[in-house]
């Protein structure tokens, strides 16, 4: 007799009988070896001595001169925040959770073999009828059609079902590879490459160079990307590597000025650093460079003193930054319990990670989620994970509306995962298919917009002319992605330049793509409007 199998964990490591032994931190990461760690971080000793900020102290006049020159952002670019969800390991994303059709859209039903290849058995097809609710299993709360059995989707609506008349979405049919993080999936530096390419898009305000008040671009793990996937060759600019985020004390360090705001008064803090940013320019007037390296250094040693005297008068209690203080975040009636928050770090890295963007500070940032490779023979183990990403997930989505601010939230993942039919009865398992095991072909990446201002809006005049823009691309039958279908759908940089588009599109700027990206894939006018979802939010900044 088999032995009865156990469930597993939620963090619980996979180990997988068709992989080998991980070796890298990819592989650790994607089959939940390596998690995203994070800390509840208490005041500091010389914490308790320092003043909570009653007015902003204010720059001198021939510092604040500087600002500008040295590219510091007062108030960030004003574009919408931008959250990528890098869920390591090839997660199941499409039928399961998001639906996913052919040709003519999301309801443009796949065979039944199509979807069982997607986890869902003959009965639990979209347009079946649940016998329970006398009800098919397609869900459009929020715009884009989810399967009513998605954890996803379940996750999603516990967190931000409050807002779910203000969230519309799209699905991207797109290939990538399995189990590796070689896949040019996130699209950070583009979407900075396009921000700070001011000379094509609407002015920015005043002296603002920046893309977030405090820092560009933050990613939770410690790589050139800032996530577990690569980022496009071609896009990647050195200057631009994101600061790595994942714990509130990531958050506060970033505006930290040590016992500074202790020792003074926070007006003599910034004289004191003020002064400092004097001095150095003095000294360094003295070193007569052109543009050479010396010069590079010079320049960056210069603004270095700058920004900390702009840091210590915006931010003289790195308190204000906090995840864990922060009412709309965690508490009676924040979007975490505290439970859920002191008790889960994918919450706190979620939470970090969008108190920075939602808010300004910096202008976009990748959430990595580990242990999605989970074709453990079983369903309940992806459900679960599943789960706790849609939690995430919402959890942005209902963040931006409390501060009331547009945000695009876009999921991706280093290939999927294939069912082979066999059921899993168990109470997560749901009587879906279980995951069996990697396959690149049943690949999709998500799209997801909140509008303060009420649902956005797909492109096309009736509905059928929407659907094309629901779904970008399509899938074939057996639910293999049709290649042909869009330049996204075969190559993963033009999938990043799809998303790019689209983000642009939401500030009425798609017709500046080109300039940005004179070397795109994406095709002409007409291919490019074919890619794009959604009418614009907002005209130029928010």
């Amino acid at each position: 007799m088999a032995k009865k199998r156990t469930s597993r964990d939620l963090n619980e490591p996979l180990c997988l009988n068709d992989h080998g032994r991980p070796r890298t931190r990819r592989e650790f990461l994607g089959q939940g070896l390596a998690t995203g760690l994070g800390l509840v971080t208490g005041p500091t000793l010389f914490g308790l001595f320092a003043n909570p900020r009653q007015a902003a102290a204010g720059l001198s006049q021939d510092i604040q001169a500087l600002l500008g020159p040295c590219g510091i952002a007062g108030l960030g670019a004003g574009k919408i925040p931008f959250i990528a969800f890098d869920l390591a390991g090839g997660a199941n994303i499409a039928g399961s959770n998001v639906l996913v059709g052919q040709q003519g859209g999301q309801l443009d039903f796949l065979s039944t073999q199509g979807y069982s290849k997607l986890g869902l058995p003959g009965d639990m097809r979209p347009d079946s009828i649940d016998p329970n609710t006398g009800l098919d299993h397609i869900n459009t709360d929020f715009g884009i059609a989810f399967h009513t059995t998605s954890a996803m989707l379940a996750g999603i609506t516990e967190k931000a079902g409050a807002i779910a008349g203000s969230i519309n979405g799209s699905i991207i049919p797109a290939r990538s590879d399995n189990d590796t993080g070689n896949n040019p999936h996130n699209p950070m530096y583009g979407l900075a490459k396009y921000v700070l390419d001011s000379s094509t898009v609407t002015a920015l305000p005043q002296g603002v160079k920046g893309y977030g008040e405090v820092v560009d671009l933050i990613g939770s793990r410690n790589s050139e990307s800032g996530a577990n996937s690569m980022a496009p060759a071609m896009m990647i600019d050195p200057t631009l590597r994101p600061t790595k985020v994942d714990r509130p004390s990531d958050v506060t360090g970033m505006v930290d000025t040590g016992d500074l705001v202790s020792v003074f008064s926070e007006d003599d803090a910034v004289a004191v650093m003020e002064s400092i940013a004097r001095i150095s320019e003095s000294k360094l007037d003295k070193v007569n460079t052109g543009i050479t390296a010396d010069a590079v250094i010079k320049d960056l040693v210069h603004c270095g003193y700058i920004k900390a005297a702009d840091i210590v008068d915006r931010f003289p209690n790195p308190a204000s930054l906090d995840p864990a203080a922060d009412p709309d975040i965690v508490g009676a009636t924040g979007i975490f319990t505290q439970n859920e928050f002191d008790n889960d770090s994918e919450f706190r890295k979620t939470a970090s990670v969008m108190k920075m963007v939602v808010n300004g500070f910096a202008g976009a940032g990748t959430v990595t989620m580990g242990g999605y490779d989970y074709h453990t023979g079983d369903r309940e183990t992806g459900e679960r994970r599943d789960l706790r990403a849609g939690r995430c997930i919402g959890a942005c989505l209902s963040y931006a509306a409390r501060v009331g601010v547009p945000v695009m939230v876009y999921v991706y993942s280093d290939g999927s995962v294939f069912s082979n039919g066999t059921i899993d009865n168990s109470q997560d398992g749901g009587g879906k298919g279980v995951w069996t095991g990697d396959n690149s072909s049943t690949a999709s990446s998500l799209m997801l917009v909140y509008n303060p201002g009420g649902r956005p809006q797909l492109l096309g005049a009736t509905a059928a002319e929407q659907a094309l823009h629901q779904q970008i691309g399509w899938m074939r039958p057996d639910a293999s992605v049709e290649t042909n279908a869009t330049p996204a759908a075969l190559q993963v940089n033009l999938l990043v330049e799809t998303v790019i588009l689209n983000y642009m599109a939401l500030h009425n700027e798609a017709a500046n793509f080109s300039t940005v990206f004179p070397n795109h894939g994406l095709g002409n006018a007409a291919m490019m409007d074919s890619l794009t979802a959604f009418q614009n939010i907002v005209t130029g900044i928010v």
